[in-house]
């Protein structure tokens, strides 16, 4: 028993203060198991300055979405490619109705004769079809048609009869280029404003290279037009020429430039035009173009 009573033996403060402690375990659990902590407080979400905040958020979202959206730009729907028409909506077999018409080497010149041959959804249609562009003698024809003044064939046959003023390519003028069907202002321009940055086209293939011309349309142009004086180009010697006058080259960027300096202090000189081909990573298949500007001396 005196083992169990020098573990219980407590003064007066010592109880006091046990005492005391019991009570406020009491009263705090009192409060916890009583008290009330919800809240009746209702807030607000109604209020005007609320719900503008979130309209404004809303059509920043849809704006987002709305830039988020490929673009569409004007086009002829004759040259509408397989990866072009998935763009536009339009199923494989629309697709191919229309690649089937274009090899009988006839054109659409309408969009109810783009729905007759592809057989699209009046709604498609609508959607895309205010991207249409056709030349311009086909809008010419289809209003004249649709006032009754001409037909079809007689617009066809006059516009047939324009006369290039010549067949040499590189002497082309805007006006020669624009009896091609499928090039315009725009991209007649784009092909003369190329051809001088070339300091004139050298071989055929130089054409493919304006941006935004299709194979088809180059072909037609190849087929009324020819290289037949070729441009007199002087070529720099790459063993002299300046890093800035190298850049200039329509086929080099800054690192193959760069390449072809850090190749030429290795070497000192180079002894022939062709050891362009020892350069680790160099472009062969640029080699013809970029050496009708470069030569080695």
């Amino acid at each position: 028993m005196k083992i169990f009573k020098s573990h219980f033996w407590y003064n007066k403060s010592q109880r006091n203060g046990i005492f005391f402690l019991l009570v406020l375990i009491i009263i705090v659990q009192v409060f916890i198991v009583f008290g009330n902590f919800s809240s009746d407080e209702i807030i607000e979400t109604n209020q005007t300055e609320l719900i503008a905040f979130h309209k404004q958020i809303d059509s920043l979202s849809l704006i987002e979405i709305e830039n988020r959206k490929p673009k569409i730009y004007p086009f002829n729907p004759n040259y509408i490619t397989d990866y072009k028409g998935e763009q536009l909506g339009m199923s494989l077999e629309e697709i191919d109705r229309l690649l089937a018409f274009r090899k009988t080497n006839k054109f659409i010149n309408s969009k109810n004769e783009f729905q007759k041959i592809t057989k699209v959804s009046d709604s498609l249609l609508t959607k895309i079809s205010t991207y249409f562009k056709f030349p311009d003698w086909v809008v010419k024809q289809n209003q004249a048609t649709k006032k009754g003044e001409v037909s079809y064939n007689s617009v066809y046959k006059s516009f047939e009869k324009k006369k290039v003023s010549t067949t040499d390519i590189n002497k082309a003028t805007l006006l020669d280029l624009q009896t091609i069907n499928g090039i315009g202002e725009k991209l007649s321009e784009r092909i003369l404003n190329y051809k001088s940055k070339l300091q004139g086209f050298s071989i055929n293939e130089q054409l493919y290279e304006v941006w935004g011309i299709e194979k088809q349309v180059v072909d037609k142009v190849l087929s009324t037009f020819k290289i037949i004086e070729k441009p007199l180009i002087k070529k720099k010697n790459v063993n002299t020429v300046s890093f800035k006058n190298l850049l200039k080259n329509p086929y080099i960027d800054y690192n193959l430039c760069k390449m072809i300096f850090n190749y030429r202090d290795e070497v000192a000189e180079f002894q022939s035009i062709e050891e362009l081909k020892k350069i680790d990573g160099f472009p062969i298949e640029k080699y013809h173009r970029i050496t009708l500007y470069l030569e080695a001396k």
